[in-house]
């Protein structure tokens, strides 16, 4: 078993299926978790606003000091006389406030905002979902090439076996003198043009591995196996896929969105030809005393009240042109809705075909790898008997190879092709 404090299995390979695959990935890859910030930020700024619409409450403390002029007066609480201050705008030589305050401010500007943080959020929360079905397909893409390369790895082996194997036959034939020098030496270089092959199909591997390490492990060279699916799963219909997509399309969600957003803009901007609402309440003391009494009895706790109606009249036109430029961008944000709506059915109709078409080749590719296995029996049996030349047989290989090979690329072909359709409904 893995060690403790080896979670990922470093001592033995773990076997790793595409939905933990995607799992992992979600956890580890920076563009899709600073789309998930992204999306939680915006959900705070969205309580933001609304916040702004409810009053806010201050409990404002301060003590002034101004300087007295020289001169006393009977303006202030208390008996007698008392300095006065030099500046007139202040009651006293001290004075004490200690005073909690509800404002209060109504206005259409405070409504847009909450419809802009509204916009901006489902936004976000579809730009988060783009992000997620962007990483699935790199995940998917990655997987199974994988997948195929590793198969390739196995087809090398397999050809590289066959090439030696015949090399052994041209040599046993010649010392038989059933066959020339010649039919050695181009059965050598065909068996070393195998084994150059099955390295660099095992470097294509391990490169393949550690591209997705990357994405699945914080040591990229963390040893693992992959699920290997029994066969591609079935193709859904067009009409089904079509369905999915209408109503889970994160591209339309987030051009939708963005569209609300402008709106809420120009909502905001025209907001300022009209007047804001002010309401402030305060409760608390503003005397020459910290006390609820002054010393000649008076209170000193008390509360005051005020409404303020501020009126826009003349800004030079800056309003006038702030919508402006609002409805300007609104225009260019239905320009992206509805390229947004015409991508989205041209991807869906692509990927659709893609899939179908990939899937229609699979059967022609399984009968290609079988007729090249029975035309390089057939092709052997008759060199082995001296019907057939050295190149006939090194021609039957290479069919076979390549009939592998082509295989392996149409069942990563289909299932990246599903993997499309699938990430384009959400259901991947």
């Amino acid at each position: 078993m893995p060690a403790a404090n080896d979670p990922d299995g470093a001592s033995h390979p773990i076997t790793i299926t595409l939905d933990e695959a995607i799992k992992r990935a979600e956890a580890n890859e920076p563009v899709f978790a600073a789309a998930g910030a992204e999306g939680r930020a915006a959900q705070a700024d969205r309580w933001v606003a609304k916040a702004a619409l409810l009053p806010s409450v201050v409990y404002h403390n301060q003590v002034l000091y101004t300087q007295p002029n020289g001169l006393d007066n009977q303006a202030g609480q208390g008996i007698g006389s008392q300095p006065s201050p030099r500046f007139i705008a202040n009651n006293a030589v001290r004075e004490y406030a200690s005073q909690g305050a509800i404002q209060e401010t109504i206005g259409l500007q405070q409504t847009a905002a909450v419809a802009h943080a509204n916009a901006a959020a489902a936004r976000a929360e579809a730009e988060a979902e783009i992000a997620r079905r962007g990483l699935v397909a790199t995940v998917v893409q990655l997987y199974y090439t994988l997948l195929g390369t590793d198969r390739k790895v196995a087809v090398s082996h397999r050809a590289a076996d066959e090439a030696d194997s015949f090399v052994s036959l041209t040599g046993n034939r010649e010392t038989a003198r059933e066959a020339a020098h010649a039919d050695v030496i181009r059965a050598q270089l065909e068996q070393q043009q195998r084994h150059r092959d099955l390295t660099d199909a095992e470097l294509t591997a391990e490169k393949a591995r550690l591209e997705l390490g990357v994405l699945l492990f914080p040591d990229p060279r963390t040893p693992y196996t992959l699920d290997t699916p029994a066969m591609p799963p079935p193709l859904a219909s067009k009409a089904d896929i079509e369905a999915a997509a209408a109503k889970n399309n994160a591209e339309l969600r987030s051009a939708m969105a963005a569209m609300k957003e402008s709106d809420a803009d120009v909502l905001s901007a025209r907001a300022a030809y009209l007047p804001d609402l002010g309401l402030n309440f305060t409760y608390g003391i503003d005397a020459p005393q910290f006390a609820t009494n002054g010393p000649d009895g008076a209170k000193n706790l008390g509360y005051s009240a005020s409404v303020t109606l501020d009126i826009p009249v003349w800004d030079w036109l800056s309003t006038a042109h702030k919508v402006k430029q609002s409805e300007i961008r609104r225009d260019a944000t239905k320009v992206a809705l509805s390229a947004a709506q015409r991508r989205a059915i041209a991807d869906l109709e692509e990927s659709y075909s893609e899939a179908a078409a990939a899937r229609d080749f699979l059967a022609s590719l399984d009968q290609s790898v079988t007729t090249a296995q029975e035309s390089l029996r057939l092709t052997r049996l008759r060199y082995t008997g001296g019907e057939a030349t050295v190149l006939e047989v090194i021609d039957a290989q290479n069919s076979l190879t390549t009939a592998e090979n082509a295989r392996e690329d149409g069942v990563l072909r289909y299932q990246t092709a599903l993997a499309a359709l699938q990430t384009l409904t959400g259901t991947l």
